[in-house]
């Protein structure tokens, strides 16, 4: 996510971080630098100007020159304001009223159908309400049988009609079904439109007032940079929608539309989504996502999408097991499960401080565990449960029915045993009177 721009920060503070004499002309050049580095994102230049001089006139303005970290100190001023940038504070969605509406507009192949999936299944497993789905994109064809595979993956209901129904009537009819039967929260997923079609423009526009929608989002496709803005400017002039979603940011995304499109409409960022599962949504925080754009990683992001994976009498049934020395391979593909539910492999480990510079060259595959589990899955059930019983002649027959090698299957079963020992050591007084010392040394920990 923004590996360019993060190269490209990181170099233009690299001056100020204890490398050569520190000047006001060191500054200015470094402020240059931020500035052709914004430019090069797609960040539009009268933005970037205003954004760069903010910065030089606080980094003066704090003597800068004269502290004993002036590299700490500038970086800190640069985090600052590009969070201010992308708008300062975390703008929480409104689902007070019942039912919510919730009206998702955006351009053709922005992934609004996938975006309206993600935030059904964000609803009922995060906030626990009882949403619906509403196919609402009468055009595209096969949009409504998307909707329907997505509603099903997530268990959420999808309500459509046949015929030439306008979709304005297709919203309310939805809207007096979910009232019927229950629904707390309604998602209308719309056509995607040009900002350029006037037809398409003025359906969005009578879907809404038919509505009369709680929230209004505008879905943008973050890979498009600066035009994603123009265009988000343009709808805004038609709706004047209540926030912005940034779809597709674990591609080669350069980072403009994030950076700049609150500034032109002055409408929050509420969600970013990354991958196509449909986990895959946070809520938009401009602090962390500053902290990952200068390469300080998101350990509140992380902590938070480990702790939504934790069930907490699962941990006491995998702790006793652990006492036992009872832990086997079933609990171990459950815990895999729980890791790939977090998200893509390479964002998250983005988000730990300093390692998304060290991964920049690496191609960290989405399925990074899939070997691992063609192994576990062609182990008996016995096999799985007992490891120990495993044999030169069963690891022959693990190794063909995974399509591995047996050195791959001997791998496995030397990381699973060194795991299990260290799982019953931190089970140990002396392992818990470790992990206390580690986390004394750690800020933040207790």
């Amino acid at each position: 996510m923004f590996q360019s721009l993060q190269d490209k920060l990181d170099k233009a503070l690299h001056t100020l971080k204890g490398h050569g004499q520190i000047s006001e002309i060191n500054v200015a050049e470094t402020v240059k630098e931020i500035r052709r580095a914004l430019v090069d994102a797609d960040v539009s230049y009268k933005v970037a100007k205003e954004f760069t001089n903010d910065v030089r006139e606080k980094a003066l303005g704090q003597d800068v020159l004269t502290t004993l970290n002036p590299g700490q100190l500038m970086t800190k001023i640069v985090h600052d304001e590009m969070a201010n940038l992308m708008g300062g504070t975390t703008s929480e969605l409104n689902i007070s009223e019942n039912p919510t509406k919730i009206l998702i507009a955006g351009l053709q192949g922005s992934g609004k159908t996938t975006f309206s999936g993600k935030l059904a299944n964000y609803l009922k497993t995060k906030k626990s309400k009882k949403p619906l789905l509403v196919a609402g994109d009468v055009y595209r064809p096969a949009a409504i049988d998307q909707l329907k595979v997505l509603g099903e993956q997530v268990g959420v209901p999808v309500f459509t009609e046949e015929g030439n129904q306008k979709p304005a009537d297709i919203a309310k009819n939805a809207l007096a079904y979910a009232k019927a039967n229950g629904h707390n929260v309604i998602i209308f997923d719309t056509a995607g439109r040009l900002a350029v079609d006037s037809f398409m423009m003025r359906e969005i526009r009578e879907v809404h007032d038919a509505v009369e929608p709680t929230e209004t989002l505008f879905v943008v496709d973050s890979m498009t940079g600066q035009d994603a803005v123009n265009t988000a400017k343009a709808f805004n002039d038609v709706l004047d929608y209540d926030g912005v979603v940034l779809t597709k940011l674990d591609g080669d995304t350069r980072g403009g539309a994030a950076l700049t499109i609150r500034t032109v409409v002055d409408k929050p960022i509420k969600f970013i989504s990354t991958g196509e599962k449909m986990e895959a949504l946070d809520v938009f925080h401009p602090n962390r996502m500053a902290d990952r754009i200068l390469g300080m990683g998101d350990v509140i992001s992380l902590v938070e999408r480990a702790q939504e994976q934790f069930d907490e009498e699962e941990a006491k049934r995998l702790q006793k097991k652990i006492a036992k020395n009872k832990f086997d391979f079933n609990d171990f593909l459950k815990q895999i499960n729980q890791i790939k539910r977090m998200g893509n492999m390479k964002d998250l480990l983005g988000m730990i401080p300093g390692a998304g510079k060290a991964l920049k060259d690496i191609d960290i595959d989405d399925d990074a565990f899939k070997h691992v589990e063609a192994i576990i899955y062609s182990m008996s059930p016995i096999e799985r449960e007992n490891p120990d019983i495993i044999d030169a002649s069963r690891k022959r027959r693990i190794a063909k029915g995974s399509g591995r090698s047996v050195q791959d299957v001997n791998n496995l079963l030397k990381q699973f045993s060194q795991m299990g020992k260290m799982m019953k050591f931190m089970q140990t007084s002396q392992g818990k009177n470790m992990m206390k010392m580690m986390g004394s040394k750690m800020p933040g920990m207790k």
